[in-house]
């Protein structure tokens, strides 16, 4: 029956001569010229291929023609198969999940094709096994009985599983497809990781102030050389390690962490990262640090399907599909978003006054700009009006005497920075001064605290960080202020309570990650995190959930306040997005 699953024909056996006939037609395809090796195929494609189609069945419900998989729920509910697809359930690495009474057992290859027994049981990680049950006891399932299984709904011990499982008539070459995938589905070892260790790889890019690359690195470089599992944890992986996989301590891997310098161009960089990975290929990136366009990087990262968490920029990747990536926050479009959420909020005050963005041409004004612009129409307002400052063009006063010419009394968002930003005077030389500006914090930093104080009553903050005065507070100011005992520049603390968060969030999913290291159930172990609340992390708050790619979703509008160390006076509540 396995042949017929993997649509292998074995040679007919009449006469001697029919025999070789056979094998002189058929040597050309089952023999690859290279190696002289037979060719494996898997329903009529390569195992690559197979895995390839595989996965469109899991994860997005499509056949491999490209038509949506046809299923059936609760006995002959028909329901297309991209509603009901096997991902969103038994989630990427197959691993499973539990919510409530409702549990979904792993569908991983190493555990399809294991017996559950009593013993069994207990060695099963990820969220279903907190609900394991003793009815679930079964013997291994075979190419055959899986086949049975996605089909019919019957598993190895011949029981009948759940209505609510989705039954899939599958033709022969997609059911062997089908087969294969789940067969292979987080088995084997990752890239990065062996018996012994996982390998992680940070990415700075060469313009990273020498201040600001220590704020990052050596908090990074401390927790991976520090990282211990909890004693009770260590004893458990111990003896999963040595029941799973038949070594003494499999599961007690340490931890090991390069450094990934890029330098040029950014357009070059995507060849550097290449040739960095083929030299030593790692299970994850963990932080790096880039004052430049994180793309590069992300669509590396995603390609080639490795977890990237927390990396600290300005300028994210801003997408609702991609997947491997896991950001601190959206950066400045998230300020961008809440200056055009909170102006929409505060309709009265710029009623019938125009909206104008001044923003250089460069990377971080434009996310900005492109932020408001889309939030700002998306709630039915007309597009803002522009001034876009070339990159070598100065600003000087001429330039806001233009735009006090071109646009009186109008609401203006200064999307600048500390070097260019302007005496707010300027914009009131002809006329009154405009009844609100706003500029963002995520782009001016400390330079907000020394604006003259006859300029703060008309300017508003986008603030994307927990105010000072939330509880605990003075915790964060403490963590941030020193790195391996040195005193951290006052630039650089929020970049230390950023590496916070990381070293806050991972040690558990690590421990938990030691005798099942698959990339997916990382990111889903991720997912699962508890949010992190104000006073243990720079930012207000921190979700996480399934699906979610960034764990700050919002920003606060502030303005300073009286004296020559000013407070941040709260506008708005958090205004998530």
């Amino acid at each position: 029956m396995r042949d017929k699953i993997l649509n292998a024909r074995p040679y007919p056996g009449v006469a001697l001569l029919t025999t070789l006939l056979a094998l002189l037609i058929l040597i050309p395809a089952q023999w690859t010229s290279a190696e002289d090796k037979p060719q494996i195929m898997v329903g009529g494609v390569t195992p690559e291929e197979a895995m390839r189609l595989g996965e469109k069945m899991y994860r997005e419900g499509l056949l491999p023609s490209g038509e949506s998989m046809q299923a059936t729920v609760k006995g002959d509910v028909p329901v297309d198969g991209k509603m009901f697809t096997c991902v969103s359930c038994h989630l990427r690495s197959g691993f499973g999940t539990s919510e409530g009474r409702v549990r979904t057992p792993p569908i991983d290859g190493t555990r399809l094709y294991s017996p559950v027994s009593k013993f069994r049981e207990v060695l099963l990680v990820g969220p279903a096994a907190e609900s394991m049950g003793g009815d679930l006891f079964r013997p291994a399932y075979t190419d055959e009985t899986l086949a049975a299984c996605i089909e019919g709904g019957v598993d190895p011990a011949n029981r009948q599983l759940d209505s609510i499982m989705p039954l899939y008539p599958l033709g022969k070459q997609e059911m062997a497809i089908m087969v294969y995938y789940l067969k292979n589905l987080s088995v084997g070892l990752q890239p990065g990781v062996t018996a012994t260790t996982i390998h992680f790889a940070t990415v700075i890019t060469e313009e990273v102030p020498k201040e600001a690359r220590e704020a990052m690195l050596v908090p990074l470089q401390n927790f991976i050389k520090n990282f211990r599992v909890p004693e009770r944890m260590e004893r458990t992986i111990r003896v999963k390690s040595q029941r799973q996989e038949g070594g003494a301590g499999r599961g007690l891997r340490t931890l090991s962490l390069s450094v990934w310098e890029l330098k040029g161009p950014t357009e070059t960089w995507r060849g550097q990262l290449e040739e960095y990975y083929r030299k030593e290929p790692v299970f994850a990136l963990l932080g790096g640090i880039s004052t430049k366009e994180w793309a590069p990087v992300h669509r590396f990262c995603e390609e080639l399907k490795i977890p990237a968490l927390f990396p600290l920029t300005d300028l994210p990747v801003i997408s609702a599909t991609d997947w491997y990536t896991v950001y601190l926050s959206k950066g400045l479009y998230q300020e961008g978003v809440a200056a055009a959420r909170y102006l929409h909020a505060k309709a009265d005050q710029a009623k019938g006054q125009e909206i104008v963005q001044v923003y250089r041409d460069e990377p971080a004004g434009a996310a900005l700009a492109k932020a408001f612009r889309e939030t700002w129409e998306s709630l039915g307002h007309t597009p803002p009006e522009a001034v876009v400052v070339a990159g070598d063009e100065p600003v000087s006063p001429e330039l806001w005497s233009k735009i006090d010419q071109m646009h009186k009394q109008a609401v203006v968002l200064l999307w600048l920075n500390d070097r260019d930003f302007p005496d707010l005077a300027l914009l009131a030389k002809d006329q009154p001064r405009p009844g609100l500006v706003m500029a963002s914090y995520g782009m001016l930093g400390q330079k907000v605290y020394s604006l003259p104080e006859s300029e703060r009553a008309t300017l508003y903050l986008t603030y994307p960080y927990g105010l000072p005065d939330e509880s605990n507070g003075g915790y964060r100011l403490q963590i941030g202020t020193s790195v391996e005992g040195r005193p951290v520049p006052i630039s650089q603390r929020e970049q230390a309570l950023k590496m916070n968060t990381l070293i806050q969030t991972i040690p558990s999913v690590l421990s938990r990650l030691r005798t099942f290291v698959y990339r997916e159930y990382l990111l889903e172990l991720i997912e699962a995190t508890p949010d992190l609340v104000s006073g243990l992390n720079l930012y207000s708050r921190q979700s996480f959930g399934q699906g979610q790619r960034y764990a700050s979703k919002g920003c606060y509008v502030v303005q300073l306040g009286a004296g020559a160390k000013p407070s941040l006076i709260k506008r708005s509540e958090w205004v998530i997005h």
